[in-house]
């Protein structure tokens, strides 16, 4: 069972997978923000022959959505022959819950001056099994396989993998990785849940290649404001090392 059975060309349902931590009548953000970078990688593909690669997803969070069918809509705001951008709607009863503004490059030869100076992270096979189920509830908790080591509440590192497919269609390197990225704000709070709730509003992702592999590695870090706002901040890796930056913007609120 995939987190998403598709119904039609632009409609989507949720499986058991998608329920959230938050509420689980309501679906966890994760795998729609996979279908949006999916739906954009189809649609680049149905226009053009040259892979322009997703380098930039920034995603804003309207509003929850329930365990029900959701529509997705993509439109080029920014054509062009090495760069576009590209935003991509999820909407539920006409009300849109989701949008992706993503930059597509071209791709070229580069690597005489590739490497990163990013740190590596510690190999999954280092870290200990953590079970993310013992603090949230939810199907796509469930669905995840995580090795953790937390230096502190707030600050860990971790991999991350699931064998639940996006949907039951090929997917890119993107997409697939994206099933992953917006579990980093719940991986190592500062709080309990019972205690502060802190959803984030956003995620952007920027990637200076395309993640290999199932697993995706998050070296994270969680900052609380005085007044109301939190960040999450997150170094992504995959087997062959660092990949990018997810940054995710929380609303802080006193239980």
């Amino acid at each position: 069972m995939p987190y998403f059975d598709r119904v039609s060309a632009t409609a989507f349902r949720p499986t058991e997978h998608v329920s959230g931590g938050w509420n689980t009548a309501e679906q966890h953000i994760a795998p729609p923000m996979a279908l949006l970078a999916h739906a954009v990688e189809r649609d680049r593909d149905a226009r053009r022959d040259d892979d322009l690669r997703l380098a930039r997803l920034s995603y804003d969070i309207l509003g929850t959505l329930p365990m029900e069918v959701v529509e997705v809509d993509v439109r080029v705001i920014r054509p062009g022959r090495t760069i576009e951008l590209v935003e991509a709607t999820l909407s539920h009863a006409g009300r849109a819950g989701l949008i992706l503004r993503a930059w597509l490059l071209d791709r070229r030869d580069t690597r005489g001056v590739a490497g990163s100076e990013l740190d590596p992270l510690t190999p999954a096979a280092g870290m200990p099994e953590w079970d993310p189920s013992t603090v949230w509830p939810g199907g796509y908790i469930a669905s995840a396989r995580t090795r953790r080591l937390e230096v502190r509440p707030g600050r860990a590192a971790y991999w991350v993998e699931s064998d639940v497919n996006l949907v039951d269609e090929p997917s890119g390197p993107v997409a697939r990785a994206a099933r992953l990225f917006d579990i980093a704000n719940g991986m190592t709070p500062r709080f309990t849940p019972e205690e502060v709730a802190y959803p984030n509003l956003d995620l952007t992702a920027h990637l200076f290649r395309d993640p290999v592999g199932g697993a995706i590695g998050f070296d994270t870090s969680v900052s609380t404001g005085p007044d109301g706002a939190g960040l999450t901040h997150s170094v992504i890796h995959d087997i062959e090392g660092p990949v990018g930056t997810v940054d995710q913007i929380q609303t802080v609120r006193l239980r």
